[in-house]
Protein backbone atom coordinates (compact mmCIF):
# COMPACT_ATOMS: atom_id res chain seq x y z
CA UNK A 1 0.00 0.00 0.00
CA UNK A 2 2.68 2.45 1.01
CA UNK A 3 4.79 1.97 -2.13
CA UNK A 4 1.74 2.39 -4.35
CA UNK A 5 0.77 5.60 -2.58
CA UNK A 6 4.29 6.97 -2.81
CA UNK A 7 4.38 6.17 -6.53
CA UNK A 8 1.02 7.81 -7.15
CA UNK A 9 1.89 10.90 -5.19
CA UNK A 10 5.32 11.17 -6.77
CA UNK A 11 3.66 11.05 -10.17
CA UNK A 12 1.10 13.63 -9.12
CA UNK A 13 3.65 16.02 -7.76
CA UNK A 14 6.13 15.34 -10.53
CA UNK A 15 9.00 15.92 -8.12
CA UNK A 16 12.54 14.99 -9.00
CA UNK A 17 15.34 16.25 -6.75
CA UNK A 18 17.69 17.39 -9.45
CA UNK A 19 19.01 20.69 -10.73
CA UNK A 20 16.69 20.52 -13.71
CA UNK A 21 13.57 19.90 -11.68
CA UNK A 22 14.43 22.60 -9.18
CA UNK A 23 15.22 25.24 -11.80
CA UNK A 24 11.60 26.38 -12.09
CA UNK A 25 8.77 26.52 -9.60
CA UNK A 26 5.29 25.10 -10.17
CA UNK A 27 2.35 27.10 -11.43
CA UNK A 28 -0.39 27.91 -8.93
CA UNK A 29 -2.85 25.57 -10.67
CA UNK A 30 -0.38 22.68 -10.77
CA UNK A 31 0.34 23.22 -7.07
CA UNK A 32 -3.37 23.14 -6.19
CA UNK A 33 -3.94 20.01 -8.29
CA UNK A 34 -1.06 18.25 -6.57
CA UNK A 35 -2.36 19.33 -3.17
CA UNK A 36 -5.78 17.86 -3.95
CA UNK A 37 -4.25 14.59 -5.14
CA UNK A 38 -2.16 14.28 -1.99
CA UNK A 39 -5.26 14.82 0.16
CA UNK A 40 -7.21 12.22 -1.85
CA UNK A 41 -4.37 9.68 -1.61
CA UNK A 42 -4.20 10.19 2.15
CA UNK A 43 -7.95 9.73 2.59
CA UNK A 44 -7.84 6.53 0.53
CA UNK A 45 -4.79 5.15 2.34
CA UNK A 46 -6.24 5.92 5.77
CA UNK A 47 -9.58 4.30 4.85
CA UNK A 48 -7.75 1.03 4.07
CA UNK A 49 -6.47 1.02 7.65
CA UNK A 50 -10.02 0.79 9.03
CA UNK A 51 -10.20 -2.94 8.26
CA UNK A 52 -7.12 -3.60 10.39
CA UNK A 53 -6.73 -3.75 14.16
CA UNK A 54 -4.07 -3.55 16.86
CA UNK A 55 -0.52 -2.64 15.91
CA UNK A 56 -1.11 -3.48 12.25
CA UNK A 57 -3.60 -0.62 12.15
CA UNK A 58 -1.19 1.70 13.96
CA UNK A 59 1.52 0.90 11.40
CA UNK A 60 -0.92 1.45 8.53
CA UNK A 61 -1.96 4.86 9.89
CA UNK A 62 1.67 5.85 10.49
CA UNK A 63 2.47 4.93 6.88
CA UNK A 64 -0.49 6.92 5.56
CA UNK A 65 0.40 9.98 7.64
CA UNK A 66 4.08 9.68 6.79
CA UNK A 67 3.39 9.41 3.07
CA UNK A 68 1.18 12.50 3.23
CA UNK A 69 3.75 14.44 5.26
CA UNK A 70 6.57 13.62 2.82
CA UNK A 71 4.41 14.39 -0.22
CA UNK A 72 3.45 17.80 1.19
CA UNK A 73 7.06 18.67 2.00
CA UNK A 74 8.23 17.57 -1.44
CA UNK A 75 5.43 19.58 -3.02
CA UNK A 76 6.63 22.69 -1.21
CA UNK A 77 10.16 21.99 -2.43
CA UNK A 78 8.84 21.72 -5.99
CA UNK A 79 6.66 24.83 -5.63
CA UNK A 80 9.42 26.93 -4.07
CA UNK A 81 12.74 25.24 -4.92
CA UNK A 82 14.90 26.55 -2.08
CA UNK A 83 17.62 24.80 -0.11
CA UNK A 84 15.48 25.18 3.02
CA UNK A 85 12.46 23.49 1.43
CA UNK A 86 14.60 20.65 0.09
CA UNK A 87 16.01 20.27 3.59
CA UNK A 88 12.48 20.21 5.05
CA UNK A 89 11.53 17.47 2.60
CA UNK A 90 14.47 15.32 3.69
CA UNK A 91 13.62 15.89 7.35
CA UNK A 92 9.99 14.95 6.68
CA UNK A 93 11.18 11.69 5.08
CA UNK A 94 13.43 10.92 8.05
CA UNK A 95 10.65 11.58 10.57
CA UNK A 96 8.05 9.64 8.58
CA UNK A 97 10.33 6.63 8.25
CA UNK A 98 11.08 6.75 11.98
CA UNK A 99 7.38 6.94 12.89
CA UNK A 100 6.64 3.79 10.88
CA UNK A 101 9.73 1.94 12.11
CA UNK A 102 8.91 2.85 15.71
CA UNK A 103 5.39 1.47 15.35
CA UNK A 104 6.79 -1.76 13.92
CA UNK A 105 9.03 -2.06 16.98
CA UNK A 106 5.87 -2.38 19.09
CA UNK A 107 5.56 -5.93 17.76
CA UNK A 108 8.70 -6.79 19.73
CA UNK A 109 9.32 -6.94 23.48
CA UNK A 110 12.09 -6.42 26.02
CA UNK A 111 15.62 -5.79 24.79
CA UNK A 112 14.66 -6.69 21.20
CA UNK A 113 12.20 -3.80 21.23
CA UNK A 114 14.75 -1.43 22.79
CA UNK A 115 17.30 -2.31 20.11
CA UNK A 116 14.68 -1.91 17.38
CA UNK A 117 13.79 1.59 18.60
CA UNK A 118 17.44 2.59 18.95
CA UNK A 119 18.20 1.36 15.43
CA UNK A 120 15.20 3.25 14.03
CA UNK A 121 16.36 6.39 15.85
CA UNK A 122 19.89 5.91 14.54
CA UNK A 123 18.61 5.77 10.96
CA UNK A 124 16.58 8.94 11.54
CA UNK A 125 19.61 10.67 13.09
CA UNK A 126 21.80 9.74 10.12
CA UNK A 127 19.23 11.00 7.62
CA UNK A 128 18.78 14.28 9.51
CA UNK A 129 22.54 14.73 9.89
CA UNK A 130 23.02 14.26 6.15
CA UNK A 131 20.21 16.73 5.42
CA UNK A 132 21.76 19.29 7.77
CA UNK A 133 25.18 18.86 6.19
CA UNK A 134 23.73 19.22 2.70
CA UNK A 135 21.89 22.41 3.57
CA UNK A 136 24.91 23.99 5.28
CA UNK A 137 27.14 23.06 2.36
CA UNK A 138 24.58 24.46 -0.08
CA UNK A 139 24.31 27.73 1.89
CA UNK A 140 28.09 28.02 2.09
CA UNK A 141 28.46 27.39 -1.65
CA UNK A 142 25.84 30.01 -2.41
CA UNK A 143 27.61 32.56 -0.25
CA UNK A 144 30.88 31.69 -1.94
CA UNK A 145 29.46 32.39 -5.39
CA UNK A 146 28.31 35.80 -4.20
CA UNK A 147 31.59 36.76 -2.59
CA UNK A 148 35.33 36.56 -3.16
CA UNK A 149 37.77 33.68 -3.31
CA UNK A 150 38.24 34.16 0.41
CA UNK A 151 34.58 33.30 0.87
CA UNK A 152 35.18 30.24 -1.28
CA UNK A 153 37.77 29.00 1.18
CA UNK A 154 35.39 29.69 4.05
CA UNK A 155 32.62 27.80 2.27
CA UNK A 156 34.90 24.82 1.86
CA UNK A 157 35.79 24.92 5.56
CA UNK A 158 32.13 25.21 6.58
CA UNK A 159 31.20 22.34 4.31
CA UNK A 160 33.93 20.19 5.85
CA UNK A 161 32.81 21.17 9.35
CA UNK A 162 29.19 20.33 8.52
CA UNK A 163 30.18 16.91 7.23
CA UNK A 164 32.26 16.30 10.35
CA UNK A 165 29.32 17.25 12.56
CA UNK A 166 27.09 14.88 10.60
CA UNK A 167 29.64 12.08 11.03
CA UNK A 168 29.73 12.72 14.78
CA UNK A 169 25.94 12.63 15.05
CA UNK A 170 25.79 9.38 13.10
CA UNK A 171 28.60 7.81 15.17
CA UNK A 172 26.79 8.75 18.40
CA UNK A 173 23.58 7.18 17.12
CA UNK A 174 25.39 3.97 16.14
CA UNK A 175 27.08 3.87 19.55
CA UNK A 176 23.68 4.12 21.24
CA UNK A 177 22.52 1.07 19.27
CA UNK A 178 25.69 -0.86 20.18
CA UNK A 179 25.24 -0.04 23.88
CA UNK A 180 21.64 -1.24 23.79
CA UNK A 181 22.75 -4.54 22.25
CA UNK A 182 25.38 -4.97 24.99
CA UNK A 183 22.69 -4.61 27.66
CA UNK A 184 21.24 -7.98 26.71
CA UNK A 185 24.49 -9.80 27.57
CA UNK A 186 25.76 -11.22 30.86
CA UNK A 187 28.22 -9.19 32.94
CA UNK A 188 31.55 -10.44 31.53
CA UNK A 189 30.34 -10.52 27.94
CA UNK A 190 28.62 -7.18 28.45
CA UNK A 191 31.86 -5.57 29.64
CA UNK A 192 33.74 -6.91 26.62
CA UNK A 193 30.93 -5.76 24.35
CA UNK A 194 31.04 -2.25 25.85
CA UNK A 195 34.83 -2.08 25.53
CA UNK A 196 34.58 -3.05 21.87
CA UNK A 197 31.82 -0.51 21.27
CA UNK A 198 33.80 2.28 22.94
CA UNK A 199 36.87 1.42 20.91
CA UNK A 200 34.92 1.23 17.65
CA UNK A 201 33.08 4.51 18.17
CA UNK A 202 35.94 6.35 19.92
CA UNK A 203 34.15 6.83 23.25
Amino acid sequence: MNKLNMTAIAAAVGLVFSAGAMAQSMSKDAYKDAEDRIAAEYTSAKAKCDSLSGNAKDICIAEAKGTEKVAKAELEARHEPTAKNRYNARIAKAEADYAVASEKCDDKAGNDKDICVKEAKAVETRMKADAEAQMKTSDADKAAREKSSEAGMKAKEEGTEARQEAATDKRDADYAVAKEKCDSLASGAKDRCMDEAKAKYHK
